[in-house]
């Protein structure tokens, strides 16, 4: 198959000390930045920062992290993770992201989604009555304006533009964009018409189940005259030196986040069992070396991906924890992925 890459993600979760304690926002996000170097460092393709507004997440704006990120890296890609286009207005999410782009030497991406949580709607003034139609135009928008030529646009979520040039430009010409989706047909069919390349969200079960997605994506491009396009796989995971290791160091923080969410959204109670589950035949990537890169292999290899990005930080684990798994994953896990892409060696 093609040459795969493999990136990070990451929504900048609130974490503990080594100690227990909760640390600040602001320590968090220098962590972050921390984790960005050494991802770097270590030859990392790219690092993806998510926008939240909650308590329990330290980043609402992911590109003024990624604007600090630029200036202490060199080769690795700096991209949302996602950008809640819906309730941003896209003139100044290409505006932010051309200067990410001006101040990484051409690194800057852009993956726009809906999210997962809706706390921005009420705080930038949106109704989720327009949830739909936001989403729609705004990244029909941004499409025209990442051409980076004048735009003439009408819709009903913004003022209209016409022959408007948007500053600043790129010195490349474009900054590459792809669309979170979290498994609905229409969301892939939306991707392929606009020519955007497609970034599956797969957070639970058995990767194969988004096979059908990838191939309707696919299948959508060329019955609409598009050229092909990568698909990408955004999921879950924490690696350690045994499998015993990463899942015991995991499952605490999985319980706290899951089960916050959990209890917001009315669904039943987390439980071990179920996380178990996840971690052994689910979208959970929590191992040691070979039994997370075998599943990235698998995973890979059913959903007929391009890239694979980590989410490596998954509730309060702390910073430590963290950098030691993401040195697991660059030198140990990445290339043994690709060994195992190279031949049939995959686990049953």
């Amino acid at each position: 198959m093609s040459e795969v890459t493999f990136g990070l993600d990451t929504f900048g979760d609130m974490s503990l000390d080594d100690q227990g304690k909760p640390k600040s926002a602001g320590q968090v996000i220098r962590d972050l930045v921390d984790q960005a170097v050494l991802a770097d460092e270590l030859g990392i393709h790219s690092i993806n920062i998510g926008e939240h507004h909650r308590d329990d997440f330290a980043v609402s704006a992911p590109d003024t992290v990624l604007a600090g990120i630029a200036t202490v890296t060199k080769n690795i890609k700096l991209g949302s993770g996602v950008t809640v286009l819906s309730s941003e207005d896209p003139v100044r999410v290409y505006q932010r992201f051309a200067t990410v782009d001006a101040l990484s030497n051409g690194r800057a991406e852009i993956t726009a989604g809906r999210g997962s949580f809706t706390e921005s709607f009420p705080l930038f003034g949106y109704e989720l009555s327009q949830y739909h139609v936001l989403f729609e135009e705004k990244l029909e928008l941004l499409v025209e304006l990442l051409k980076e030529r004048p735009v003439t646009w009408s819709g009903s979520t913004r003022a209209s533009l016409t022959n408007q040039e948007v500053y600043p430009k790129t010195e490349r010409g474009a900054i590459p964009l792809r669309v979170g989706v979290g498994g609905s047909p229409e969301s892939v069919i939306r991707a392929a018409r606009l020519g955007i390349p497609m970034a599956l969200a797969i957070i639970g079960g058995d990767p194969a189940r988004f096979a059908p997605f990838a191939r309707l994506y696919k299948d959508s491009l060329q019955k609409l005259g598009q050229e092909e396009l990568p698909v990408s796989i955004h999921s879950p995971g924490h690696i350690a030196d045994t499998d015993e290791q990463a899942i015991e160091e995991q499952w605490p923080h999985y319980e706290a986040m899951f089960g916050r969410i959990g209890r917001e959204r009315g669904w039943g109670p987390t439980t071990k069992a179920h996380y178990l589950q996840e971690v052994q035949h689910g979208s959970m990537y929590v191992g040691s070396v070979e039994t997370v890169a075998q599943k990235i292999a698998y995973a890979v290899r059913a959903v007929g991906a391009s890239r694979f990005d980590l989410k490596y930080a998954n509730g309060p684990m702390p910073h430590s924890k963290l950098m030691h798994g993401l040195e697991l994953y660059a030198t140990k896990v990445i290339p043994r992925v690709r060994e195992l892409l190279a031949t049939d060696d995959l686990w049953d």
